[in-house]
């Protein structure tokens, strides 16, 4: 059976890198993003596997429709992954800066998660994977409305996740990935343990394939994230 995939959020960054790799692995790609031109280029690459659809994660009636036009292009779906976000630093709590990062990352992605979840669960199958960040497991005083909006988007994957254990008329795998810096168009400023964009995507990749509850990208950064369960918040403020 041939294999079918779709990635919210493929114009650039690990998007982009993620339909590469799957185009590379046999699958087909639906492949969605504001940016048009940039879906066109990807196409031109792959023009056998790739099919685009330009899209803005914040049109949630859109999203409707999207997920009605699925089967005039596929008879089934193996993978959907949500890889759409956006965030700046917001140093004097502006709302104008704070309400395109909510609408994007709270309730774009919650539409997603919900359309693609009931899609698998009426397929009686399927694989969605979202791109959360380490950001999710605590607050920043510059930026905080991405730290918390990486909250929601995480905690929800994990709420699917034990909706998907309970649900016995379908087999639907549920992963939650969490990278820390990785060398893409979002990062601005100085970074530690940046990692290069072929290195992290192809981590990810193994971690879907496995298709891991929780997989932190890269490895490494699982220490940050224990540290970050242990170090009392009066520290933690002097780094975030």
């Amino acid at each position: 059976m041939s294999k079918h995939a779709i990635v919210f959020g493929a114009t650039s960054g690990i998007g982009r890198a993620l339909t590469k790799i799957l185009v590379n692995d046999g699958y087909s790609v639906l492949v969605t993003g504001r940016r048009k031109e940039r879906l066109e280029s990807l196409k031109k690459e792959y023009p056998e596997s790739i099919f685009i659809r330009q899209h803005d994660i914040t049109h949630l009636e859109d999203t409707d429709r999207f997920f009605h036009e699925i089967l005039d292009i596929f008879d089934h779906v193996d993978l959907i992954i949500h890889n759409s976000g956006i965030g700046e630093n917001n140093f004097d709590l502006e709302w104008d800066k704070d309400h395109p990062t909510l609408e994007t990352n709270v309730l774009g992605a919650a539409k997603v998660y919900q359309l693609s979840y009931n899609y698998f669960k009426n397929q009686g199958r399927g694989h969605l994977v979202s791109i959360t960040s380490i950001a999710s497991l605590v607050g920043n005083r510059h930026v905080p409305a991405y730290h918390a909006s990486k909250a929601f988007q995480s905690n929800y994957m994990e709420s699917l996740w034990m909706k998907a254990r309970k649900t016995k008329k379908a087999k639907i795998s549920i992963t939650n990935i969490l990278p820390g810096y990785v060398d893409t168009d979002i990062i601005t400023g100085p970074t530690f343990w940046m990692a290069p964009l072929d290195k992290a995507s192809k981590q990810i990749y193994s971690a879907i394939k496995r298709k891991k509850r929780k997989a932190y990208i890269t490895r490494r950064w699982r220490l940050v994230a224990l540290m970050m369960k242990v170090v009392p918040p009066h520290i933690l403020i002097k780094f975030l």
